[in-house]
């Protein structure tokens, strides 16, 4: 079967066209500045040459029909017709507590994501036009929700209660949901057949360090914890989120600075992170170029992203009383060796003994930890357009 797999973002729409048979990515792209002067689109098939194409989108409609005439071009489309998909997979960013697993989009189910709306104001509504997009379009194909805070749902409630009046919970549901669940998912399930052991019988701590980054602790097969809150601003020091703050700095510099507290907001989410403390970067390799060299601000970037990671693996390793398993995935977590390094720094007493050879390892499955070694650390390529093609596999059939 061939599966569609749709991230729908306010303004633009990623796509991979997976041979569920063989895992294969026909093809995959992106549309970018929907309903915005300039879009366009950028379309590889296989592992051929892209393809970029100046496309005036001005509905995610129109951006889905563009996607289905060139996969079905007659002369660089991978497939001859739009019978030839037999699903398609949609990432749901929020699924509140109302989705602990994947599910068949239906009416009813499309209104229950449209109730989480308020917890994900930006994403859950682009990714509901991306779905109606789709059903417009292929009415008869099954569509599948696949949702980042569904792994989450089983942690306990020690874990994703605040401290706050309860009613909050009650009224709003104000808790920790989590992100990045289909990666953290897929990453410690690999992690786990790398070493030979039951998924259900380890203690793994995925690293997911992107630009987005998220650290979760997942005890015998089922998340406990993880570093991302309510919202994806909590946790850890991000390329341009702040992560954990003292909550009272929101009405700090709204009275120092003149601001409201959604420009706040916007600042810690958009112009903080590695990018406020550098002041000029949210790219870890320019960081790590820019520390080399000697500037002082990157270096302090990079030291204060990877205590707070150091930090946050050794709490989860506290909360499971023991880990088996560190995974590093993601953009920095697969491909900075810099970073790794001066996380290392902090996580040697569990044991890693992680091989500075192995270590300059980029974007490929390797142990990073000498043999032998108390806890088995491992860069694990995360791949959540294949996980959530698997998902609706499952569900399609």
């Amino acid at each position: 079967m061939n599966i569609l797999v749709i991230n729908c973002g306010s303004s633009s729409l990623k796509y991979q066209l997976i041979q569920s048979d063989t895992e294969e990515v026909l093809a995959k792209g992106l549309c970018e500045r929907i309903g915005i002067d300039g879009g366009m689109m950028v379309h590889q098939a296989g592992q051929g040459e892209k393809i970029k194409k100046p496309l005036e989108m001005k509905t995610h409609t129109v951006a889905v029909k563009e996607v289905i005439a060139i996969l079905t071009d007659s002369e660089i489309g991978v497939i001859s017709s739009l019978g030839e998909i037999g699903a398609v997979g949609h990432r749901i960013v929020h699924g509140g507590e109302k989705f602990s697993h994947s599910t068949i989009l239906t009416e009813e189910v499309l209104r229950e994501i449209e109730s989480c709306n308020d917890l994900a104001p930006l994403h859950n509504p682009a990714n509901l036009i991306g779905i109606r997009s789709c059903q417009e379009i292929m009415p008869e194909v099954t569509m599948v929700g696949v949702f980042d805070t569904a792994f989450h749902q089983t942690m306990p409630r020690k874990a994703f209660l605040y401290g706050i009046p309860y009613e909050y919970y009650e009224k709003y549901k104000v808790r920790r949901y989590g992100f990045h669940g289909t990666s953290h998912e897929f990453v410690a399930r690999r992690s786990a057949e790398i070493v030979g052991k039951e998924f259900e019988a380890c203690k793994i701590i995925v690293c997911h360090l992107g630009n987005g980054a998220s650290i979760s602790a997942v005890k015998n097969g089922e998340s406990i914890d993880t570093s991302m809150g309510m919202t994806p601003l909590e946790g850890l020091i991000m390329g341009t989120r702040s992560g954990d703050i003292d909550p009272a700095i929101i009405s700090f510099l709204c009275e120092k600075e003149q601001l409201d507290a959604q420009a706040v907001i916007d600042i810690l989410n958009k112009k903080s992170g590695v990018l406020g403390i550098s002041q000029f970067s949210s790219d870890f390799r320019d960081l790590a170029e820019a520390s080399a060299q000697g500037n002082d601000l990157a270096t302090a970037a990079l030291d204060a992203y990877a205590y707070r990671v150091g930090k946050y693996i050794g709490s989860y390793a506290a909360a499971m009383n023991g880990v088996d398993i560190i995974a590093f995935t993601a953009g920095a977590g697969e491909n900075n060796a810099e970073v790794r390094t001066l996380i290392g720094q902090y996580i040697g007493f569990l044991g890693t003994n992680i091989n500075t050879e192995k270590n300059k390892t980029r974007g490929e499955e390797v142990i990073l930890s000498d043999e032998g070694s108390k806890v088995v650390t491992m860069i694990v390529p995360t791949n959540e357009e294949l996980a959530i093609a698997r998902e609706t596999l499952r569900l399609a059939k």
